[in-house]
């Protein structure tokens, strides 16, 4: 039951995370807000202007801070897709993570591709797995190396022609298993 309680808090964490960062955007637009709405009434008291010209600042204010609000979020994703194409195309320039023994990616990335940007991690966790050549030139996926199988076959005959049988028949099975181990391979 631990696993599904761990589960629930990573849930649970997220979902604070992402209210956290609505509560965070809510709070910069109610300051622009109340910065808009002092200026416009500065200018009404101590520069003269009319009711017609206030409301104007104002609404001209809501506006502007419309547009940045609804902007954000894709100037947001432009710079971090920049930011990951040179990153990803400059080691220099950031953290690179290597996947040659294989790996995970548990979030959206993207990545340079001969045809243009790769995204994984979009939909879930993603495995990268490292490919390996066959003996027969096919190309899959590269496994560790197992220990050594050990096969005991035990043979009762009850005379000598038998056990000729029994020797015959368990050399042509014993040949039929290590073709299919060299095919598979």
């Amino acid at each position: 039951m631990a696993g599904a309680d761990d589960l629930f808090t990573a849930d649970f964490r997220g979902e604070l995370s992402d209210v956290s960062l609505e509560l965070e955007r809510i709070d910069d637009l109610a300051d622009g807000v109340s910065r808009s709405l002092s200026k416009a009434f500065h200018g009404a008291i101590l520069d003269g202007k009319d009711l017609r010209s206030l409301l104007g600042d104002i609404g001209k204010s809501f506006a502007d801070i419309a547009l940045k609000a609804a902007l954000k979020p894709v100037t947001n994703l432009a710079g971090n897709l920049v930011e990951n194409l040179f990153t990803a195309t400059n080691p220099a320039l950031g953290g690179v993570q290597a996947f040659a023994k294989g790996g995970v990616i548990a979030a959206p990335s993207y990545f340079p591709m001969r045809g243009g940007t790769g995204l994984a991690g979009e939909a879930g966790p993603e495995a990268i797995l490292p490919l390996a050549r066959g003996s027969d030139g096919r190309l899959g996926v590269a496994s560790a190396a197992s220990a050594p199988i050990s096969i005991s076959v035990n043979v009762q005959a009850s005379n000598a022609q038998s056990f000729i049988g029994a020797e015959a028949e368990m050399s042509a099975m014993l040949l039929r298993a290590v073709k299919r181990g060299r095919r598979a391979s």
